[in-house]
């Protein structure tokens, strides 16, 4: 799955879910080590422990960040499948 970002400096989010469980996690853009960091640390999480710790950090005023888009990528995708 993929998700375009807004006001953050990654340009987009590819990531797989299985069973609920995050499996990969890669940004596109932004900064490169710490992406790769927070990417690695959610695999193999739950999703809603990931949206759960990751959903409102700010960056700089902007109100969201590379984090909490990846939140909403997650439960964007989780309503999706919901609604199959």
């Amino acid at each position: 799955m993929s998700y375009d970002t807004e006001l953050v400096c990654s340009r987009k989010i590819t990531f797989s879910i299985e069973d609920g469980i995050v499996k990969s996690v890669e940004f596109k853009e932004g900064c490169r080590g710490s992406l790769q960091g927070i990417g690695k640390l959610v695999e193999g999480m739950p999703v809603s422990e990931v949206i759960k710790r990751l959903k409102g950090i700010d960056c700089r005023g902007k109100g969201t960040s590379c984090p909490d888009q990846l939140a909403k990528a997650l439960e964007k995708a989780y309503e999706a499948k919901a609604g199959t």
